[in-house]
């Protein structure tokens, strides 16, 4: 019989919130395949595990992926965790786990912490449905169109970043989301944990003040539903009517829908579309 790939969750800080599961996951596994073994065997230490150690990160996974597999074939399990919180998350984990499933290797998970969620608790901001990005591209270009593809969602918009790159991307968030409320989450449940909920600017202006430590999340608030309204509205301000209407038109769209979309799209009412295309058409 093939072994178990274990998926196992790590405290982001705290170590009192290490599960029972995880602990049972790691003292039985066979080896433990670790994103940093120093790190993690440290953790092992603390609740006295002894247990094989795999380096295994996102430099070298799909290298030591198949030698796990081999023994996973085998019938042996291997768990696998990250530096902290839930691998496959931004964090490496995913290639191995991938290629589990292509061979018919169980996966399982002892879930565990993880920044993300947490940090969107501690928001406080209306989370029911958010965007995961993680951390951004350092290419300004790929970077300013997903900031800009994200900037008018209702829904919250969460990021990673490191400590020497926050200002710049609080910036980034600034200039292309506008002074909206933002939450930032440091050293989650560590001794030095800090959950600041303020504008964008002013985000930008303290840390300005004050040189960034530790691993950042940022959650950026959602539109309200009239905010999200008027910037639909404001997307269109560059477009004449008649283009606007061509655009659905062109779509396959007949034209007396092409006016009713551009009119909503607008905020306006059909009559308004269609009177100001008569008003072009007249000689």
């Amino acid at each position: 019989m093939n072994g178990v790939f274990t998926i196992c969750g790590t405290p982001i800080g705290n170590l009192e919130d290490m599960s029972p599961r995880a602990l049972k996951a790691l003292a039985e596994a066979d080896i433990v395949a670790a994103e940093d073994t120093r790190r993690t065997l440290r953790l092992l230490n603390h609740f006295n595990i002894a247990v094989r150690l795999e380096s295994c990160h996102e430099h070298n996974e799909a290298r030591k992926s198949d030698a796990l597999l081999k023994r996973l074939l085998s019938g042996q399990n291997v768990t696998f965790v990250s530096d902290a919180g839930m691998p496959c998350v931004s964090d490496p984990g995913g290639f191995l786990a991938n290629a589990c499933h292509e061979n018919g290797i169980r996966v399982t998970a002892a879930p565990g912490p993880t920044a993300l969620t947490t940090a969107i608790a501690l928001s406080g901001f209306d989370c029911g449905r958010f965007i995961f990005e993680g951390f951004l591209t350092l290419n300004d270009k790929e970077r300013a169109k997903t900031l800009d593809e994200l900037k008018n969602q209702r829904r919250a918009v969460v990021f990673y970043e490191a400590p020497h790159r926050l200002l710049r991307t609080l910036k980034d968030i600034s200039d292309h989301f506008g002074d909206r409320m933002i939450c930032v989450a440091r050293e989650i449940t560590k001794i030095h944990e800090e959950v600041l909920r303020l504008p964008a600017k002013e985000a930008v202006a303290h840390y300005e003040r004050n040189d960034p430590r530790g691993e950042y999340v940022i959650v950026v608030k959602g539109l309200s539903a009239s905010e999200f309204k008027k910037a639909e509205i404001s997307r269109w301000e560059g477009v004449s009517v008649e283009r606007h209407v061509d655009m659905y038109a062109e779509k396959g769209m007949d034209r007396k829908e092409a006016v009713k979309a551009a009119a909503r799209d607008r905020g306006v009412s059909k009559s308004e579309v269609y009177n100001i295309m008569m008003k072009k058409r007249r000689p």
